[in-house]
């Protein structure tokens, strides 16, 4: 495939892929919301803080701002979905691709907070915090991810290299 044309595919297939991410954050909020139900547990604002302290504020442990945790909530799944679409177009797919996926969100996550100050290393929170993260993490990139692989198709796969390293 010439170059504009494949750049364009990898930006379409992009672009697609931040809607199917912000599919995928709306099963995770649902199932964190059904978990949060049933536990007890309250809702966590270290995206908020990490946000607003990546924007050069300094937010306080106390500061609760709902919406900038909607919106690093909501930002982080769309970006993280045109990776997932690219992925999805250059024939990274299916369940394999999701849980690597699930790596790459955790990862994500995990390293804008502790940069910035903002949220504990996960070996310091209790095996249940740690579990119910992974699990709503995998929630959203499988999610992501089917529907990213049912939407794009992999136009994008090459077959270079599969006979060597």
């Amino acid at each position: 495939m010439q170059e504009p044309r494949r750049i364009r595919t990898l930006a379409a297939a992009g672009a697609k892929g931040a809607m199917c991410g912000l599919a995928g954050v709306a099963a995770m909020t649902v199932g964190e919301k059904v978990e949060q139900a049933v536990t007890g547990r309250p809702n966590s604002y270290v995206p908020a803080r990490t946000l607003l302290t990546l924007m050069g504020r300094t937010p306080g442990q106390a500061d609760e701002p709902l919406m900038w945790n909607h919106a690093m909530h909501w930002g982080t799944g769309a970006l993280l979905g045109v990776l997932r679409g690219m992925w999805s177009v250059t024939g990274i797919r299916g369940a394999l691709a999701n849980t690597k996926h699930t790596g790459v969100r955790l990862a994500f996550d995990q390293t804008l907070e502790n940069a910035t100050g903002m949220g504990a290393p996960p070996s310091t929170w209790t095996r249940q915090d740690q579990i119910v993260d992974v699990l709503h993490k995998a929630v959203y990139s499988i999610t992501t991810g089917v529907v990213a692989d049912r939407w794009i198709r992999p136009v994008l796969e090459s077959r270079a290299g599969t006979m060597s390293h």
